[in-house]
């Protein structure tokens, strides 16, 4: 490998980055992702439109009306509604919850007395979400002494903010889309534009090429690990209470396996713009899906559990999310396995990408 001919050839990409603009997009698209979908994503149901029926007109339905009333989960409206009408508000999606407080609950309140609700399901993890908040009040928010007691605690995520759950997911989606996408249009415009064959011709080894071509994004991409980091500290507030150097390794390794993809992405397409869908389409769906920001990994069907393994993202976001919330670091055995089986992967697809490329007219 000569570094004059690899030093040649990186400073011609980088120059070709800073004349066509494409460095401010490098920064500024992974930015405008963790804005918008970090304020845009929201796991926490609030305002519900809900009508409660008071059946039983008593100081402990009044109670009930209360607590409802004053928290910021649900906009309430007291009804003197029959079964049939309450329901059809909720058909007619006037209405996310219906309870119906039943007559003579206070004094039925110790031998069984049920309380009726109701909720649209239309969402399912709307729906769940809703319903434990209705339990949490009804059983564990009245001066009364029943025979159930529940004491909560929240591990990690005390607050229970949206922004901590939701930000550090960010990191593996943006790190997978992003990376990958500019890999393969690097490459593949010296298809498109012909400048491929000085490729061919040139006495430049297929390593040196690949390289000249992966590093720049590699390299840009390192520096938007400490922008987004900033992003996550200042903007939204998200505590980190793991090691940075673990942390920073494990992106670096995660980058890599973007710009992996993309270089294979490369291999398989012609024309920027099949290389820019392509890479998209096979890294923003299990950036989302299989990331672990929706729905924890652990909750899924057979099949999409096992698909989510298939994919890095979820070892990725496993390892910052502990970084963020957790800080065990190194010190718990399922992160140094993740943590290798990412490098797995990056060794895999670089080799993988390079045995694929050649230096001759196909």
């Amino acid at each position: 490998m000569k570094i004059s001919v690899l030093r040649a050839y990186l400073k011609k990409e980088i120059i070709d980055l800073i004349r066509n603009k494409m460095i401010i997009l490098i920064y500024l698209i992974p930015t405008m992702i963790l804005i918008l979908f970090g304020f845009g994503i929201k796991l926490e149901v609030t305002h519900a439109r809900t009508v409660i029926i008071d059946n039983d007109h008593s100081k402990l339905s009044l109670e009930i009306i209360n607590k409802f009333s004053r928290t910021k989960y649900f906009d309430v409206r007291v009804e003197n509604l029959s079964y049939k009408k309450a329901l059809h508000l909720i058909q007619t999606n006037k209405a996310d919850v219906i309870i119906i407080i039943p007559p003579s609950f206070s004094r039925n309140l110790y031998k069984g007395a049920e309380i009726g609700v109701y909720i649209d399901g239309s969402f399912p993890l709307r729906a769940v979400t809703l319903q434990g908040y209705i339990e949490k009040l009804l059983i564990n928010g009245f001066n009364i002494h029943l025979p159930i007691k529940i004491e909560n605690r929240n591990f990690f995520n005390e607050s229970l903010r949206d922004y901590n759950a939701v930000v550090p997911g960010l990191f593996g989606l943006i790190f997978l889309v992003v990376p990958a996408s500019l890999a393969a249009i690097m490459i593949v415009k010296e298809k498109e534009m012909g400048t491929i064959f000085n490729f061919y011709s040139a006495p430049i080894k297929k390593v040196e090429f690949i390289i000249s071509k992966l590093l720049p994004p590699f390299l840009f991409h390192s520096l938007n690990i400490f922008i987004l980091l900033l992003l996550a500290f200042y903007v939204f507030n998200v505590p980190f209470r793991g090691n940075f150097f673990i942390f920073w390794v494990v992106s670096e390794i995660y980058i890599l396996i973007s710009v992996g993809i993309g270089l294979l992405v490369s291999i398989i397409t012609s024309t920027q713009i099949a290389a820019l869908v392509l890479s998209v389409i096979i890294t923003i769906i299990p950036g989302f899906l299989y990331s672990g920001i929706l729905m924890p990994i652990s909750s899924m069907d057979k099949e999409s559990f096992i698909e989510a393994h298939i994919f890095p993202v979820m070892y990725y976001n496993h390892l910052v999310y502990d970084s963020f919330l957790i800080g065990q670091g190194f010190k718990a055995s399922e992160n140094v396995l993740y943590f290798f089986i990412l490098c797995i992967y990056a060794v895999t697809l670089i080799l993988v990408g390079t045995f694929f490329v050649k230096k001759a007219i196909k």
